[in-house]
C-alpha cells in the first residue's frame, strides 16, 4: 500500500463492507460481541482490519535490539497484531527515536483489571526501549457517548489518571492530558485536531465508525481528537517543535478504526504514520463473548474491589469449562479455550511453565475448577492490593507533576 495512496486504508475499514462470514463478530471502539465462546476470531479479524500478524520473526527481532525476553503478553499472543512495527524497530536500530502513545477513556470512577492490559504493554515498552510516553485522556468522548455531565466526566478522569499513575510509569518520561484540560491550552494541538478533521469527509467517517444521521455533530469530530496525539507536531513542548518523531501505539483492536483513519490523513498532513500494536480483548468473567465492561459491575474486577469481592466475583461469575459433575470433568478435562480463570491466568501468571502445567492438569482433569479458581484469586488479590497501596501514595502534587506540559526526558 503506497504511503500516498489517500483513502486506500480507509476503504479497507469500511464498517459497512464486513465480510458476510464476520457477522457473528461485532468489534467496533464502542461494541465486542462474538456468538463463539472461544470469544472473537483474530485470525479472521486481522483479515478483516487488514493488518499484520505479530510473528516470531518479529519477537525474535525485538530481543535482539533490546537483549531482553519479550513481555508474556507478546510470547502467549495477547499482543497479536500490529502495523508497521517493523518501521519504527528500524528507526529504533539507527539511534533515533520514537515514543509511545496510548490512552483511556474514563466512564467509571475505578479502572477493571481489563483496563490495566494496554497499559502494562505500555509500561514494558517505556521501560525496555527508555522512550517517553503520552497518555490522552478522553473525558470529552466520555461525555458525547455517556449520560454523564461535564463536570462528572472530568471528575472520572481525575481518579483515572491517579490510578495510571499507580502503575509506575516514569514521571520524567510520561505526560497524561485530559482532553478537556488539554484542548484548551495548546493551540498545537487544537491546530493538528482541525488540521484533521479538514482532511477526513463525513462520509468518510460515517463509513469508517458507522455514525448515521441522528449522531451528533460532537461524534462525528471526535475522532479527530483521538488521532492528534500520534503526530509529534502536537506536543511542541515535549519534541522541541519536531513533527518527524514517530509513534507507537500499543491498545486493543477495537482502537483500528481511529489509527486506520489517523495513517491515511498522515501523508497528507506532511508527519509520519503512527505504528500500533494491538491485543486480544479481555474478556468478561461470563465468558468470552464479550469483554469486560465498566458498567456492568458483576462482569469485571475493579482496582477498588477488597479480596473478599474478588474471591467472590470469581468464584461466582466466572465462567467454567469444566465438567458439569466431578466425575464427568475427571473423566473429560476442562477446556482452556473457554474457561475463564484460565484465560484471566495467560494475562496475569507470567510463569510460562507454571501456566502450561495449569493448562495440561485442566484438561487431563486431574486439576478441578475451584482450584484453577482459587490459583486466580491468589493472583488478582495479589495485584490489586499492590496497585491500591501505590495509588494511596498519589498526591495532588504527583498529579500535577504528571499532566503538567513540558519537555520529557530524552535526547531529540
Amino acid at each position: 500500500m503506497a504511503d500516498d495512496d489517500f483513502g486506500s486504508e480507509l476503504k479497507e475499514m469500511n464498517i459497512e463492507d464486513k465480510e458476510k462470514d464476520d457477522a457473528e463478530d461485532v468489534v467496533d471502539p464502542w461494541n465486542v460481541t462474538s456468538s463463539s465462546a472461544k470469544g472473537v476470531d483474530y485470525d479472521k479479524l486481522i483479515i478483516r482490519f487488514g493488518c499484520t500478524k505479530i510473528d516470531h520473526e518479529l519477537l525474535d527481532r525485538i530481543e535482539n535490539l533490546t537483549g531482553k525476553p519479550v513481555h508474556h503478553f507478546l510470547r502467549r499472543g495477547l499482543f497479536f497484531a500490529h502495523r508497521e512495527l517493523k518501521m519504527v524497530l528500524d528507526m529504533y536500530e539507527k539511534g533515533k527515536p520514537f515514543y509511545l502513545y496510548t490512552g483511556r477513556g474514563p466512564s467509571s470512577q475505578a479502572m477493571h483489571v481489563g483496563h490495566l492490559i494496554p497499559f502494562i504493554m505500555t509500561k514494558w515498552l517505556q521501560d525496555t526501549f527508555d522512550v517517553p510516553l503520552v497518555i490522552q485522556i478522553t473525558d470529552d468522548e466520555k461525555f458525547l457517548w455517556k449520560d454523564l455531565t461535564l463536570d462528572e466526566a472530568r471528575r472520572l478522569a481525575n481518579e483515572n489518571i491517579k490510578d495510571i499513575i499507580a502503575m509506575g510509569f516514569d514521571p520524567e518520561k510520561t505526560f497524561i492530558f485530559s482532553d478537556f484540560q488539554h484542548m484548551g491550552r495548546s493551540e498545537a494541538f487544537y491546530r493538528t485536531v482541525v488540521k484533521t478533521q479538514k482532511l477526513v469527509t463525513f462520509n468518510q467517517v460515517k463509513g469508517i465508525f458507522g455514525f448515521n444521521d441522528s449522531d451528533s455533530i460532537g461524534k462525528i469530530a471526535f475522532p479527530a481528537v483521538q488521532a492528534t496525539p500520534a503526530f509529534s507536531c502536537s506536543f511542541p513542548e515535549i519534541f522541541n517543535n519536531r513533527k518527524d518523531v514517530p509513534c507507537l501505539i500499543p491498545c486493543a483492536i477495537d482502537q483500528d478504526p481511529y489509527f486506520r483513519m489517523t495513517r491515511d490523513v498522515a501523508p497528507r498532513m506532511g508527519v509520519l504514520k503512527p505504528s500500533t500494536m494491538y491485543s486480544v480483548f479481555f474478556p468478561a468473567l461470563q465468558g468470552s463473548q464479550s469483554k469486560m465492561s465498566a458498567s456492568d459491575p458483576n462482569s469485571s474486577i475493579f482496582l477498588t474491589d477488597t479480596n473478599t469481592q474478588i474471591k467472590n466475583k470469581i468464584n461466582k461469575y466466572a465462567f467454567s469449562g469444566g465438567g458439569a459433575t466431578i466425575e464427568e470433568h475427571k473423566a473429560n478435562g476442562g477446556n482452556c479455550d473457554v474457561d475463564v480463570s484460565f484465560q484471566y491466568l495467560r494475562f496475569f501468571l507470567d510463569d510460562d511453565e507454571r501456566l502450561e502445567q495449569i493448562r495440561k492438569d485442566y484438561s487431563s482433569g486431574e486439576l478441578l475448577t475451584g482450584y484453577l479458581k482459587k490459583d486466580l484469586i491468589g493472583i488478582l488479590q495479589k495485584i490489586i492490593s499492590e496497585q491500591q497501596k501505590r495509588r494511596a501514595e498519589v498526591t495532588d502534587e504527583t498529579v500535577e507533576l504528571f499532566t503538567t506540559p513540558r519537555k520529557l526526558k530524552y535526547d531529540y
